[in-house]
């Protein structure tokens, strides 16, 4: 049942209000499409027998109200914060799946009870990251409590966070990785087609999965980013060296069997959605017999493959849309290394390096000592 905050109590589905009883109640009716509007009686919105007469004239289950001051009630109206919304749309989803399971077990306390310990028993056991994750959630909360004059003092910024174990995240493709995808699914395929689009684009797969023909104009791929917000343009025509144009994705375009506006559709013209895209792409990686391989893993590649063909890290972030240089920066360092010892390609055909490693002569190793 859909229900928004009125007057600090619950305003429920179906309800209209037309003026106020003398007694200083809103004047509410039941008001359903096909069917005539009924009074309720002069009552605050909360009574029990309210909610009562109110469930048996709309024949719907009435849930419980929100009391002012709650938990519940300051999470109804988090919801409704510019904080929240302004916010990834992505974020949003996550903090309401965490917003809702708060509510439920903590709603009916006070607000201004809520102390560190109670958000330390919140974490426990949910393991690393969902415990960080969680914490974001409620200092997110608390945050917006203080700038709204809810709290005093913030309980969530006294709970430190649990420091996660140091990984390398989604590992990047190789160029034999994408070798054997592209020998593995030919062009014309759906699998190829989502290849390409993350091979050459760098892109998310929360963007991959809504590119469409109305992204290009002018030889150029614009689209904004789910996950930041940010704009990103990318050549689809006369690319840089750096970045190894090779003409699969247009071929992949042209080749496929169904033309929708939007390229990675499912039965019925569909695009594919964020949360089933990743587990799909992985089975056709695997099916390649890539293992360990995933969609944000050719991001990775895309990034380096360009740092190690000389792209500045201001290219790098400008073609794969990364806010901060210092993951770009990591990317650069690694290609800096390799061409220091292998040189770049006018260097090895400079003279400078030999085709064979010649052999020492045998009388050499005398005079080490």
């Amino acid at each position: 049942m859909r229900r928004t905050l009125w007057n600090g109590q619950v305003k429920l589905r179906y309800t209209k209000q037309a003026g106020w009883w003398p007694s200083g109640h809103p004047r509410l009716y039941v008001r359903r499409k096909g069917y005539p509007m009924v009074p309720l009686p002069d009552m605050a919105p909360d009574d029990p027998r309210f909610l009562a007469a109110l469930a048996k004239t709309s024949g719907t289950v009435v849930p419980e109200p929100v009391r002012t001051g709650t938990i519940a009630a300051a999470i109804i109206a988090f919801r409704a914060s510019d904080k929240f919304l302004s916010v990834a749309a992505s974020t949003r989803d996550v903090w309401r799946r965490g917003l809702d399971d708060m509510r439920k077990r903590y709603g009916k306390g006070n607000l201004a009870d809520l102390r560190p310990d109670h958000i330390r028993a919140d974490l426990a056991g949910r393991g690393v990251n969902p415990g960080r994750q969680r914490l974001k959630i409620w200092r997110a909360l608390c945050g917006w409590a203080i700038d709204a004059g809810l709290l005093k003092a913030d309980p969530a910024a006294q709970v430190k966070q649990t420091k996660a174990p140091k990984t390398d995240g989604h590992a990047p493709w190789t160029r034999d990785d994408v070798a054997a995808f592209r020998a593995n699914w030919p062009i014309g395929t759906e699998q190829r087609l989502a290849f390409e689009l993350l091979h050459w684009t760098g892109a998310r797969d929360s963007d991959v999965v809504r590119m469409s023909e109305r992204m290009v104009t002018d030889g150029w791929m614009t689209f904004t980013q789910k996950k930041t917000g940010g704009v990103v343009s990318i050549p689809m025509i006369n690319a840089p060296a750096f970045a190894e144009p090779d003409g699969h994705l247009a071929a992949c375009i042209a080749a496929r069997p169904v033309r929708h506006i939007i390229f990675l559709t499912v039965q019925g013209g569909k695009p594919r959605s964020v949360k089933g895209f990743p587990t799909w792409f992985s089975a056709a990686a695997r099916a390649a017999g890539i293992e360990g391989k995933t969609a944000h893993g050719l991001r990775k590649h895309r990034a380096t493959l360009m740092a190690e063909n000389g792209a500045t890290v201001h290219q790098i972030a400008a073609w794969t849309g990364h806010k901060s240089l210092s993951e770009v920066e990591s990317y650069s360092r690694s290609a800096d290394r390799k061409r220091i010892l292998m040189g770049t390609g006018t260097e090895r055909e400079s003279g400078n390096f030999s085709a064979e490693v010649e052999t020492m002569p045998e009388n050499a190793t005398k005079s080490i000592r």
